[in-house]
Formats: structure tokens, sequence, C-alpha cells
């Protein structure tokens, strides 16, 4: 990725230099059909900006990724592009105080996901475009000034094929000529900008509440139309409307509402102003659980979220991305809660979410929240489990630490007093002070400007009589800070572990003694950090710990369950509990699991737990027990159930005897059958997976699948399935096609590492370890940031899990101290992951 880097430096310099007053962007899109004789397709981008001298200076550049530029016009004056543009930048020199660049380029359509992204549906030969640019990508598409802090209203025009319509941020129509116009857009940044063009199936509807009327629409491949639900997105749109309205006293700023599902997208959605773009992921072609329809209406109001955080008012920098991702992520939630009918989802944050923050936070590349954020690969790698996670879980925090209504006035005071411009961290704690009467700077301090997670653990004595004479919270970590936590007590009666006794309190410095807890009955269960109110890993004493080993079921609240559920997991991979006893808890538990998204999250642990923490010579029996219980699980849920459904998943996921594997084969032809389990494709798919990868379904019965389900997805499992078979040519083929090559699009290299990195496979992919230090930097340097990142992390030698690999991956950082940062800390990620499986697979060996 030469050249295309800037530095956080470059862009101050460049906004104390200019202000820009307007973009016009004039696309020819009619070259995405059809055949090309062009080595890489290409359209016309035609880019004026207008924009202002503020400071000294008169040099400076624009931003432009492009295999061409045809013309470069200055205040009038032609540029010789072979001159100015030397790949990712031109060169402006001579800039008076106003100013119009005129850029005439030939700009490459994407197979990365990043730019304008051209698709083709295998189904029916349709091709769909969208745009994603977050971080640093409109570039690709027209040139700009790529800094969020540099915004500016935008007027869009596309010309394109006389058959699609075409979106963009604000209104548009087709005129008389076949050209798309579209509304000017408020002062946005260029991040947020955003063209959809292609036949793509549309719906419309209507938001309204008082003198407040919102155009909605929502869009998805034609190919899928049949299983889009768009009333349920419009239901989840209209609620969220309804929340931010009532609680942000600022009527959502930007015009109408469409929001697109659209194929092959690296992330889970953007939230470009007006047109907000989601994976097509979350348009469900089979039965799926509950959990998978709240993570889409979450990702629906995390995005909505945005339209005040982030686009409203916006960082200067990305060391304040989290200004955006953590209030999106809390407020995610937050409304969720309040305003859906998933009243559960903290449940679902406390699982999941955190889980993601507590992994990142204890990586060696852990951050404060707010960020050092140095250039763009920086910050393409800190949209992690901090910036959004951990600052969610920090919000959360605060919210109990100043008070909801003051945090929610100072949201309010925020929008109004920023509205269109760009901020840090001050601007936002200063109207928090005022709100709450609280330092935030102390507050800050302690939780956005250091990095990683506490320890909170009882520490509690008795009398004669079992009653508490001191209940103490103990804090261990490197930055000891201030926590607000509800401490609960449980007791066991008639098979019912339900609290009977909470104390909220602030915990501060090593020790904090409980007072309020003192004279209570003897609990069987003590649980820190109660209703979740802080960010912690949580321990347990010994009394209670004996007591989840044998009644984690039976806790009656389904908050403090998972609660518990992932404090068993960080022991688990902290290496304090051995894997086979988070297995053994799974076994006896999961079946009694009420709350379906913290049994997924419980499945991936056991099956994590199996594969990289347990003993080398448990690990078959630890996989034997866990397809034992998910078949005994299966066949007990509920005929036709969500419970059901995800218990053939888990077993799908832990087949391996030929029992299991038989069983999988009958229920694929049909000769076999489970009462009320509706074998519909995308389960079928999940039921085939382990016989790619056990050897019992070749490349014929992958590709008769295929014949079945011949779409955009089906091929992305056809893909994986055969890079998924046991075999040293298919992996020296998979290798060839994500290193050596790259043809493949990137959903369809996600695919052949998802299938290439089996862990039956150990033996067959070990050859592979070696091989991947020598290319990593080769494919860093030649790939786009996206793809480097899919390629660097997806194959880490991750089930070579020996001391010899951990060597290996410690003499390639020794030996590249000046490889690009980014690249190591990817390294780094995945050494500490390893060096993580295996302390955690000598615990579990002193069981052996």
């Amino acid at each position: 990725m030469p050249g295309e880097n800037l530095s956080r430096d470059e862009a101050h310099e460049r906004a104390a230099l200019l202000s820009v007053d307007g973009y016009e962007v004039a696309l020819d899109l009619r070259s995405a059909v059809g055949e090309s004789t062009e080595a890489v397709r290409t359209f016309r981008s035609v880019t004026t900006i207008r924009f202002r001298r503020t400071g000294e200076g008169d040099t400076t550049f624009a931003d432009l990724l492009a295999p061409s530029v045809t013309s470069v016009t200055l205040n009038g004056r032609e540029l010789d592009p072979a001159v100015v543009f030397d790949g990712s930048r031109i060169t402006l020199d001579g800039l008076a105080d106003e100013n119009v660049l005129v850029v005439d380029a030939q700009c490459a359509y994407s197979r990365t996901g990043e730019g304008l992204h051209r698709f083709v549906d295998p189904e029916d030969g349709e091709v769909y475009l969208y745009t994603q640019y977050e971080p640093a990508d409109a570039r690709r598409v027209h040139a700009n000034f790529e800094q969020p802090d540099l915004k500016a209203p935008y007027r869009f025009e596309v010309t394109a094929p006389e058959e699609w319509t075409v979106w963009s941020n604000g209104a548009g129509e087709r005129g008389a000529d076949g050209v798309w116009r579209f509304a000017e857009t408020a002062p946005i940044s260029t991040y947020i900008t955003c063209v959809v063009a292609g036949p793509y199936h549309y719906v419309t509807d209507t938001y309204r509440r008082g003198d407040i009327e919102i155009p909605l629409g929502a869009m998805c491949r034609k190919g899928l139309a049949k299983h889009f639900d768009a009333d349920d997105v419009f239901l989840v749109t209209k609620q969220g409307f309804d929340f931010f309205h009532d609680n942000f006293d600022y009527p959502y700023p930007f015009g109408k509402y469409d929001q697109a599902f659209v194929p092959e997208y690296n992330l889970g959605a953007m939230e470009n102003p007006g047109m907000v773009t989601f994976t097509e992921e979350y348009i469900y072609r089979g039965k799926v659980t509950r959990a998978a329809y709240e993570r889409r209406a979450n990702t629906i109001l995390h995005e909505m979220a945005h339209m005040w955080f982030g686009d409203l008012v916006t960082m200067v920098w990305w060391d304040d991305l989290w200004l955006k991702e953590s209030f999106a992520d809390f407020m995610g939630s937050f409304s969720l809660a309040e305003a859906t009918r998933f009243t559960d989802s903290w449940v679902t944050f406390a699982n999941n979410r955190k889980a993601w923050a507590y992994r990142a936070d204890q990586l060696p590349s852990t951050h404060p929240i707010t960020a050092d954020i140095r250039d763009l690969e920086d910050a393409k790698l800190n949209f992690d489990g901090i910036t959004y996670a951990k600052g969610a879980s920090v919000l959360k925090q605060l919210v109990a630490y100043a008070g909801r209504d003051a945090f929610l006035e100072g949201a309010r005071r925020y929008f109004k007093r920023h509205a269109y411009g760009n901020t840090r961290l001050n601007d936002l704690l200063s109207v928090l002070e005022e709100t709450s009467g609280r330092d935030m700077k102390a507050w800050s301090k302690s939780w956005l400007q250091t990095s990683g997670v506490n320890v909170l653990a009882p520490e509690v004595t008795y009398d004669a009589e079992g009653r508490v004479t001191e209940l103490a919270v103990l804090q261990d970590g490197a930055e000891l800070r201030p926590h607000r936590v509800a401490v609960g007590l449980y007791r066991l009666t008639d098979g019912a572990l339900a609290r009977y006794a909470r104390v909220e309190t602030d915990v501060a410095g090593p020790r904090t003694v409980v007072a309020d807890l003192a004279g209570s009955e003897r609990p069987d269960l003590i649980l820190v950090n109660d209703d979740d109110l802080t960010y912690c890993k949580v321990r347990f004493d010994e009394r209670s710990l004996d007591t989840l080993r044998a009644h984690l079921g039976d806790i009656t609240d389904p908050l403090a369950r998972a609660l518990c559920w992932s404090a068993l997991w960080n022991l688990t991979r902290d290496g304090l509990m051995p894997a086979r006893d988070f297995v053994a808890a799974v076994l006896a538990f999961a079946g009694r699991e009420t709350d379906i998204g913290v049994l997924q999250m419980v499945h991936a642990w056991a099956r994590t737990a199996v594969t990289h923490y347990a003993s080398p010579a448990w690990r078959a029996e630890g996989a034997r027990q866990l397809a034992e219980g998910g078949l005994r699980e299966l066949r007990l849920a509920e005929p036709g159930s969500e419970h059901q459904l995800t218990w053939a998943r888990f077993l799908a996921a832990t087949a391996s005897s030929d029992a299991d594997l038989q069983l999988l084969e009958g229920l694929l032809a049909g000769t076999a059958r489970i009462d009320g389990l509706d074998v519909d494709q995308e389960l079928r798919w999940a039921l085939l997976s382990p016989l790619a990868e056990h050897g019992r379904a070749d490349e014929a019965r992958i590709d008769e699948e295929l014949a079945r389900d011949d779409t955009a997805n089906g091929k992305r499992h056809q893909v994986r399935l055969l890079a998924a078979r046991p075999s040293a040519a298919v992996k020296a083929q998979a290798w060839a096609q994500v290193v050596e090559s790259d043809a493949l699009s990137n959903a369809l290299v996600g695919a052949v590492i998802a299938g290439f990195a089996q862990p039956s496979q150990r033996e067959l992919t070990a050859p592979y370890a070696e091989r991947y230090f020598a290319v990593i930097e080769r494919i860093w340097a030649e790939r786009s940031i996206q793809i480097g990142m899919d390629v660097v992390r997806g194959l880490f030698p991750a089930h070579q899990d020996r001391p010899e690999t951990l060597a290996a991956t410690d003499a390639w950082l020794a030996g590249h101290p000046d490889a690009a940062p980014a690249l190591r800390r990817l390294v780094l990620e995945s050494r500490d992951d390893l060096a993580r499986a295996l302390r955690a697979q000598e615990c579990d060996a002193l069981e052996d």
C-alpha cells in the first residue's frame, strides 16, 4: 500500500491551511456493465472542489487513488497529471485565497469492498454497485481532501445504465438527459458520502411524528427480495427515530433515510447520512433465532445513533473515533432495550459485546479509548473492541456515575453546540461537567485515557452464626479506577439460585468495604458487578465458585447468569480454570439456558476451549464430549424451537465421529429426521461443512449442493467447503488462491481462508507456518489494507499451537523491526492469542 497513508500531522497542517466550501462530483458508471477489455475496469470521475486558503502557505495536496488522471485544473490553470499526480496525491501549488480545483480521472471499480465495489450476481448476472469509504476510501472514487475535519456540502450526479436506479446521501431523480442528480447535502465528512447503484429491489415507507416527516427506503439485490422482511426493518427504524427524537431533542437532520443491504460487505454497516449501508447477511434466507433479529435491530439503531454522534457532530481526527463509535454502540443497546421488543439487550451486551472488549483490552496492542492514531493505517486497526465495546461499557458506567438525565442532557447540549462541526474529547467533557456537576476530567483520565481491564473480586469473612462480618471488593490492575458497582448476594432455595440482597456502591482503590452488607446471611454466591454497571473482569470466592460448578443453571436472573458465564470464560482464557471444567459447565447447564444469544455465545466459547485451550492429550475427548452433548440436547429440545436449531448448528460444528457424520448425511438426504427440525438451505450448508472437513463430501458432492443453491451465498459456501477438504493438494490450491493471486473478491478471500484453517487438520496445514512468515510483508505491501488484514489475521498458524510457533513469531518480530506498524500489530495480537492458548493448555494439562 505504498504512498496511500496519511498522517495526523499532515491532516492537521492541511486543516490549518484551508477550508472547503463544496464538492460537485460527477460519476459515469455505464462501464460497470458489459464486457471490458481493460486490465482494470474503470469509470470516469470528474470532481470540482471549491476551497479557500485560511492559513499561511500556498501549497497543499488533494487525495486520489486512481489508475489514471486525464486532467487537473486549478483556478483555470492546467496542471500536468504526470507531474502533479503520484498515484495517491495531487500536488497543488500557487494557491489563491479562493480556489477551484477540477480533476478528471479514471477510477477503478473495487473487488475488495473498499471504494466503489462492483458485484456480479451469479444467480442472474445483474451488476450491483455500492461505496464504502471509512476511514479514507472516498479518494478511490473522487478527488478530495480525505480527512474528517474538512467537512463540506456535496452535490452528486451519476450517469448509469438506463434500467438502473441510483441513490446517494440526498434525494435524487433522473433528469430528461438520463443523469441522476442529487440534492446538496449538509456539510459532511468525505468518509460518509455514498453512492448505491443497480437494479436493487426497493421498498418505501414514511416516518411521521408531529411536524417531522422522513421518507424511508430499504433495498436489497433482486435475488434476495423474496427473503427481505422490510416491514421489520421499518418497524425498528421507526422505533429508533421515536427514541432518538424523544431523548436527543434534535430532529433528524439529513432528509430522507434509505437503508441498503449490499453484497460482499466488509462491515456490519456504515452510517452514511441518508444512505446507510448494511451487510446483506442481515437478510435471512432460512430460519434464524431471535438473537439474529436482535443483532440486526441493534445494528440498525447503532447506525441511526451515528446520524447525531458522528455525522452531525464528527471527531476532528481518528484519535477521537470513540466519540462516535462508543456512543453508537452504547445507544444501540440502550435504545434496543427501551424502544423495541428486544428488552433484554443488556444481557446480550454483557455476554457478547463485552467479551470482545475484554479480549482486545488484554492484547499487547491495547490502547486507551482515546487512542493515539498516528495515521490511516492506525485508524483502520482501531475499529476494535476497545473503541466500540469497551467505550460503550464505560459510557454505561458513566450513566451510573453521572445519572441518566445528566448524560442525556449533555448529549443534547453537545449536538446543539457543535452541529455540523468537529469536536475533541474536551468538547464532550465540558458539557457533561455542566449537566452532571461531576469532575469529568478525573473520570476521563481514569477511564478514557488509560488502558487495561480491572479485576474485581469479593473478600468476605463470617461470624460463628454464618453471617457476614465484612465484605470487601478487591480491585487489581495496572490502573485502579473508580467503579460504580452493585454487589449481589444469592441463595439457593428450592432449586432456585436467586438474589436476596443487593447494595450499590462506589469502589475506589485496591480495597473497598461494602458496609451495608455486614450482617447478611451467608450467601451461596457473591456476584460483584451485579447488573453489569461497570467494565471489569469478575472473580469469585471459593464458595461461590463451587456453587456455580453445581448450580449455574439454577440462577433465575438471565443477566446474572450471563455475567457468571462470562466470568467463567474469563477464568478459562486466563489459565485459571481448566478448559475441561468450562466444557463440563457447558455440558451440565447450557441445555437449560433460556436466552438464545447467551446460548450461542457459550457454544462458541466451548468450541474455542476445546480447540485452543484444552490440553492436546484431552482435546479429542473434549471434542467427543461436546458433540455427544450437542446431539443429546438436540434430541431434547422442543421441536421447531430456536433452541433446537441452535443445537443442530452446534452439532454440525462439533461432529467428527462416524455415527454423527452418518446422521448429518441422513438429514441431508432425507433418510434421517429429527422431529420439528426444518433442514432449509442455510442449515444444509452447515450440515455439509463437517462432511467436507472430514473427507466425506468431495468436490462433486459440494458442487451438487451449489446446483441446489446457485446464488451468491451458495457460491461463498461452496468455496469455503472446497478449501476445507482434508487434502494437501486442496490446501496448496487454497493457499495459492489467497497468497499468490488477487483475483478473488473480498468475500471469496474470506471464504477460502475460513475453509483453509480447520482445527482437525493441524498436520495438513503445518507446512504453511513457515511460509506465512515469509510472505506477510509482501502481502501487506501489495494488497489493500482490508485484504491485508484478512490474510495476515486469517492465515496466522494458530492451530500450530506449539512453543516452536511462538518462537517463529518472535523471530519474525525481532527480524522485522521496521515493518509497517499496523502489520506488526496484527502479528503481535496473533502471537498473544497463541501464548494465551499455550498457558491455558498448561493449566488444563494439570488435569491429565
